[in-house]
């Protein structure tokens, strides 16, 4: 007994390790990246040991344990998330975000199952991760509509992208991966569409959970960006000059509202030296007017992100153009109070020679005490007034030492550079294009899609460093590495040959059954593909030992198995994709998606008979 142990004890000194990095992940104490870094830590010191080995006899060195940090998956969700950044940068999918949500006011229940549903289809034929990336922002767009924190639609935006993932042959890798030991040891292809039927089912009934139990089991979180996208309903006092070929020349007010801006109250027209009151009856803009609005800061972004020229025009009335700020996050948006006792106080934007002082043009001012009906630049300022900037970022870092202004660095967002929309489009199109038909694999697809967005100018290298995320570097490394220290070592085959040893007395369907729990389980230590590569020889010998003419429904376990990654955040990419913007935790998947498991398995088990005549 002694001596066995001696044999194998670096396959139980890496079993615990899994199991204490999956319990400090649950236990939230500590950060997922100081976590991470432990674990490899940790694996490292236990094969340098002398003796420490594989279960071949070969020694596991550090090379193979740091081999995750250089895998195809882990560069490719980091291509993909400079891809995402890109498509937000420049507004890129607003277009499609706004069709989306036109009727969300009427038929709100309706216009989010139609989200999920776009996201199921596509998923379905198309590699998940781009259409997760892709619908992001929509459901970002979504949460804001509803009034709800993000984190209500990010886990079940992934989860049902993996749902889908179970319902075709070109669904996910791993069920190529599959395939491909299906056809080498039986000599029989999978169908495209074998997985369809029961896949279906699972489908349905995952669904069919999120709708029921998200509500209770996932959490209500909100974090700050959350509290950045969610209308505030801060109104502030902007003014537009209406000038040639300007967007509002010659529009007429239709009950008193103008449609060309939207979310705005248009508080006075100044044309003159005559101020035009509410009711707005039988008038039109001309040359020259000063329209008076009050506005929230997101209905001036989007009129900045729509109208190029409109930018234009507030930074040539300050006496300055925007020749240098072309580039993609050159300028950004932020809000700044003015200080007690501030140098400011008692003098107007045009006095103080405002852009010159600061390099920022001022957008609107919002006060708190009383309705203003004055043109922006005769407002003279109070302490506590809230003046939205314009500016480039440079400008807002040399702000901070000012003690006229505090400036609520929280509240600054970069202006879409939206003149590249159509570019991170076609970029974003022709990835996901060239991935789906395997023309190129979706590594160099993503990697191709991520230096074209450079290229373009739809965005800066800068917005491309902040989009590469450590927390998903560090959290995937260390999955990749305890799954090759789980391989090499033995310890995953044991698992899974133990399952299959344990069930055959009890016949078939208890097979069949244990396989898919076996799996569903390890997928969620494991990567999906490794889990799939390890269980498919063992199903299908399984299957070959029980004397099973067709040995599809083993494989087909196996599968299914290995789609149920919804325990944790390390089982599937898509999920590390939605932590960040969902602030979930570790133990949030456990919870979610750790239920979700168990009832597919269940319900995998009662149908199997039928659907393969066991």
């Amino acid at each position: 007994m002694l001596s066995e142990f001696v044999q194998t004890w670096p396959m139980w000194a890496s079993l615990a390790i899994v199991c204490a990095a999956i319990t400090f992940y649950m236990l939230d104490r500590w950060s997922m990246e100081f976590v991470s870094v432990c674990v490899m830590a940790a694996l490292l010191l236990v094969f340098i040991i002398p003796g420490a080995r594989g279960v071949d006899g070969e020694a596991i060195s550090a090379a193979d344990l740091l081999s995750g940090f250089g895998n195809p998956a882990l560069i490719t969700i980091m291509a993909l998330l400079v891809v995402g950044q890109g498509l937000f940068q420049t507004g890129a999918l607003e277009g499609p975000t706004k069709a989306l949500l036109a009727g969300y006011d009427k038929r709100p229940v309706s216009t989010l199952i139609l989200a999920f549903l776009a996201v199921f289809v596509t998923s379905a034929f198309v590699n998940n991760t781009p259409i997760v990336i892709m619908f992001l922002p929509v459901m970002t767009a979504i949460a804001m509509r509803m009034n709800a924190p993000q984190s209500r639609l990010m886990m079940p935006l992934s989860f049902a992208s993996i749902f889908a993932g179970m319902t075709t042959l070109i669904g996910t890798s791993t069920n190529l991966l599959a395939a491909e030991s299906y056809d080498r040891i039986t000599g029989q292809q999978l169908g495209f569409f074998d997985q369809t039927p029961m896949g279906l089912i699972l489908a349905a009934a995952g669904l069919l959970y999120i709708l029921i139990f998200s509500k209770f089991l996932l959490p209500n979180r909100r974090g700050l960006s959350d509290d950045i996208v969610q209308p505030s309903g801060k109104q502030f006092v902007a003014q537009i000059e209406v000038t040639h070929g300007h967007f509002l020349l010659g529009k007429k007010p239709v009950a008193g509202m103008f449609a060309d801006l939207p979310d705005m109250t248009v508080r006075m027209i100044q044309r003159g030296e005559r101020a035009i009151l509410p009711p707005y009856e039988d008038i039109s803009l001309q040359v020259g007017d000063l329209v008076i609005i009050a506005a929230t800061r997101a209905a001036l972004q989007n009129v900045l992100a729509r109208q190029p020229d409109f930018l234009q025009q507030v930074w040539q009335a300050s006496g300055a153009g925007l020749e240098d700020f072309s580039r993609p996050g050159s300028l950004a948006l932020t809000e700044a109070v003015i200080a007690p006792g501030s140098r400011m106080v008692g003098r107007t934007v045009e006095m103080l020679g405002f852009r010159r002082l600061t390099r920022a043009v001022t957008l609107g001012i919002q006060r708190r005490s009383r309705m203003i009906r004055t043109k922006l630049g005769e407002i003279r300022l109070e302490s506590g007034d809230t003046l939205l900037l314009c500016g480039p970022v440079e400008a807002f870092r040399e702000l901070r030492s000012s003690r006229d202004l505090i400036l609520l660095e929280w509240s600054q967002t970069e202006i879409p550079l939206t003149t590249k929309a159509l570019a991170a489009r076609v970029i974003a199109i022709s990835m996901v294009i060239l991935a789906a038909t395997g023309f190129v694999s979706i590594l160099h697809a993503s990697v191709l899609a991520a230096v074209a967005m450079l290229i373009a100018g739809c965005l800066n290298t800068r917005q491309a460093s902040r989009a590469l995320d450590l927390r998903i570097f560090l959290v995937i490394g260390a999955a990749l590495a305890m799954g090759m220290a789980l391989e090499k070592t033995g310890a995953a085959d044991l698992i899974a040959h133990s399952v299959v040893n344990l069930a055959s007395p009890y016949g078939t369907l208890a097979v069949l059954s244990a396989i898919f729990l076996a799996v569903a389980l390890l997928t969620n230590l494991l990567s999906n593909a490794a889990t799939a590569i390890l269980f498919s020889p063992i199903a299908l010998s399984a299957a070959a030992e029980l004397k099973v003419e067709d040995p599809l429904p083993f494989l087909l376990a196996v599968i299914y198995g290995a789609n149920c990654c919804f325990a944790t955040p390390i089982a599937y990419q898509t999920n590390m994709l939605v932590m960040g913007p969902g602030h979930y935790k570790f133990g949030d998947f456990m919870k979610f998606g750790g239920p979700l498991v168990i009832i597919l398995w269940v319900v995998f088990t009662i149908f199997a008979p039928w659907r393969f005549d066991l």
